[in-house]
């Protein structure tokens, strides 16, 4: 018994050890493969998403690689719809851009004369810091602009590779599907299928879900600033709604370039406080009704596991990694949850349970006993 106990103390450490260094194995190689991961991540949701189509376009005898193709026409019809109303709108902001630079250059005096009347700092000294500032702005302009173009260039290969990932998942399913059986081949394969058909559902519903959610707090955010007459209200409503899948603070970046515009180009500035208001309105209302109602419990993760899984995504990936937070985290849960030696870190990441109200009688036990035991107890009264 002693050197079993023995063992059992040492054991411990070792296993110890040896998880975490598997877990420091795992978080560099997901640092350091973000280039080929990112995009095959992103080719994951976007096979989910199209699968549906995919399948009900092969149960109309359409051929497997006609429907895959069809699929990501349909895909690429989209983003191209989409990046072509952006860019239609944003061309159309060169038209007030001499109105945008007239408006600031009135503002920026109006902020020297209140400088200088107020704190009784010399306009010399304000144009010498402007200039130093303007200089430095410049250069990070410079490099900013250099980077974007590259960043362009890079995201138009990306959308490439991600394509062509699409194409295979949604080509060789069959095929993956036949691999898992094969890597856990001493599990049943009908515990396997249970395992994929969650994580599909889990992603299915996120991604169904996000979209209305996109809609909604589009639609809501743009009726807000039409009643406040600002310009371009479609573009910046669904801009902010975008947002949406930088969880919990995206929204309220959104705002920032509305109410930049708008401080810039009305005559009152209350309107720019507006601004900010519609979309805190509309943040708040995603947050607490819309989200909720519409994605409901398809991704149950307490909001301490979702913050936390935001600043690692976001460590590990940067923006990509906000955007796929949620949904790896999701999948993460159902793969420990699946799994016995994992289901407590399943339990910790997912939803708490709610209190549970004090007994004060027998009524209130009885109602808070599982509904198993209170059929066990109605069986045993009718016998």
């Amino acid at each position: 018994m002693i050197n079993r106990a023995t063992e059992v103390q040492q054991s411990f450490p070792v296993r110890l050890a040896a998880t975490l260094t598997s877990m420091l194995i795992m978080v560099y190689a997901l640092y350091e493969l973000k280039e080929l991961l990112i995009p095959l991540v992103f080719a994951i949701l976007f096979s989910v998403l199209l699968f549906p189509l995919c399948s009900r376009l092969e149960k109309w005898h359409v051929p497997r690689i006609p429907a895959v193709l069809l699929c990501l026409i349909l895909m690429l019809a989209v983003i191209v719809g989409i990046l072509y109303a952006v860019t239609t709108q944003i061309s159309s902001f060169a038209e007030v851009l001499p109105q945008l630079v007239k408006k600031a250059n009135v503002l920026f005096n109006n902020l020297q004369i209140y400088a200088d009347e107020h704190f009784k700092i010399d306009k010399k000294r304000q144009l010498t810091e402007a200039g130093k500032y303007m200089s430095t702005a410049l250069e990070t302009g410079g490099t900013l602009l250099t980077s974007t173009l590259l960043a362009t260039t890079s995201t138009l290969t990306d959308v490439f590779i991600v394509l062509l990932f699409v194409f295979f998942f949604l080509l060789y399913r069959d095929f993956f599907r036949s691999f898992f059986y094969k890597v856990f081949g001493h599990t049943r394969r009908t515990k396997v299928d249970l395992v994929l058909s969650k994580i599909y559902d889990v992603v299915k519903d996120y991604l169904a879900g996000l979209v209305l959610v996109i809609l909604v707090t589009g639609t809501l955010m743009t009726v807000g600033l039409m009643i406040l007459g600002v310009d371009y209200a479609i573009f910046f409503g669904f801009f902010g709604a975008s947002l949406v899948l930088i969880p919990y603070f995206g929204i309220s970046l959104g705002s920032l370039l509305p109410a930049a515009y708008t401080l810039v180009t009305q005559d009152n500035p209350l309107k720019a406080l507006g601004v900010i208001g519609v979309f805190l309105f509309v943040q708040a209302l995603e947050g607490n009704f819309i989200t909720p109602y519409i994605v409901g419990s398809k991704v149950s993760i307490n909001p301490l596991a979702a913050i936390v899984a935001l600043l690692l995504w976001e460590t590990l990936w940067g923006l990509p990694g906000l955007i796929l937070a949620l949904p790896l985290t999701a999948i993460l849960k159902v793969i420990f949850d699946s799994i016995d030696g994992l289901t407590p870190y399943g339990f910790l990441i997912g939803e708490a349970e709610k209190p549970r109200p004090p007994i004060k009688n027998l009524q209130d036990l009885t109602d808070q006993l599982p509904k198993r035991v209170k059929k066990v107890g109605k069986v045993e009264e009718k016998e």
